[in-house]
């Protein structure tokens, strides 16, 4: 049947391309469809393996219901919405990073010929109202930091402080935390090199108060890796960020990515240059950056009275 088609193509013209499409769609498992493109996210796109998780249970949860042996556009399409309606419930950065997911997933089988039609458009992500990133006070951070200087601390200890310090004082993430080496960090010229995501690398040159707590850490902790043994997982660092707020005494709990909000946005505020603030945090685009351009009305407040002309000129009477 397929050489048959395959013939009458050659002497129809576009309508063979068609045909060949749909034969070689037909002839594939799902499965083998969803192990590919991820493979291809991985190897291509360089996503990380969170990501790559997250890819994989959204294609999950979305064509955990399709039979393995009904493999037709419609079929699939068809699960699709119905995977749309199952996660309706859900708030819409979870359903914008869902769908996203599909019109991902749908693009590369288009892209790959498997399909002759290509449905992403057809996708819709639900607008995501902006945020403002929480971040710490830094009168915050400091009380963190005054409270460990003045104890005797023991290695656990050590490692809290000197995680939120980096965190801090480097706007890293905490999984780029996690994975740090004492040999990516050049002391005598304050230069880290971190691993951010898609495996691109960006250099830092961090305060002379952060090196003299990881040179304090180094001192009490040999291996090859900074917080542990090996790689440390990143629900640990998040205990560990979470404890410092809590024996400090602040309101709030406190996470790692509220560090790295704070180091923005306090960067920002001092008038750091915007670019510069998207390679500090290894951003591909300044969109993503933008976000922190944010100010609060007391410091807007002060600004405009520090600086405008009519801030110091008061009313005679």
């Amino acid at each position: 049947m397929v050489f048959f088609l395959a013939i009458l193509v050659t002497k129809t013209g576009l309508a063979i391309s068609y045909v060949y499409y749909i034969l070689i769609y037909m002839t594939l498992k799902l499965p083998t469809l969803i192990s590919n493109y991820l493979k291809y996210m991985e190897n291509i796109e360089s996503c990380s393996p969170l990501t790559l998780k997250a890819y994989k249970n959204d294609l999950g949860q979305a064509y955990n219901q399709i039979p393995q042996d009904d493999l037709s556009v419609e079929s699939l399409w068809n699960h699709t919405r119905l995977g749309l309606n199952q996660w309706s419930k859900l708030s819409l950065a979870s359903r914008n990073r869902k769908v996203a997911t599909l019109k991902s997933f749908f693009n590369w089988i288009y892209q790959e010929k498997y399909i002759s039609q290509n449905y992403s458009h057809l996708l819709i992500c639900p607008k995501v109202p902006k945020k403002i990133p929480h971040f710490m006070s830094v009168d915050e951070v400091m009380s963190v930091i005054q409270n460990y200087s003045l104890r005797n601390l023991d290695l656990k200890e050590t490692k809290e402080i000197t995680l939120f310090i980096l965190l801090y004082g480097g706007g890293l993430r905490i999984s780029e935390a996690c994975n740090l080496k004492w040999s990516a960090i050049i002391f005598s010229q304050r230069k880290v090199t971190i691993l951010g995501k898609g495996n691109k690398e960006r250099i830092l040159v961090l305060p002379a108060f952060c090196i003299d707590h990881l040179l304090n850490l180094k001192q009490k902790h040999r291996s090859d890796f900074l917080f542990a043994e090996s790689v440390l997982n990143p629900r640990t660092g998040f205990e560990m960020i979470r404890n410092c707020g809590k024996k400090a005494g602040l309101m709030n709990t406190i996470h790692p990515h509220a560090l790295r909000h704070s180091f923005a946005t306090h960067l920002l505020a001092s008038g750091a240059n915007l670019r510069v603030l998207q390679k500090l945090l290894g951003h591909d685009s300044l969109q993503a950056t933008e976000k922190y351009t944010h100010l609060n009305i007391d410091s807007l407040a002060r600004t405009m009275e520090n600086n405008h002309p009519l801030g110091k000129v008061k009313l005679k009477t």
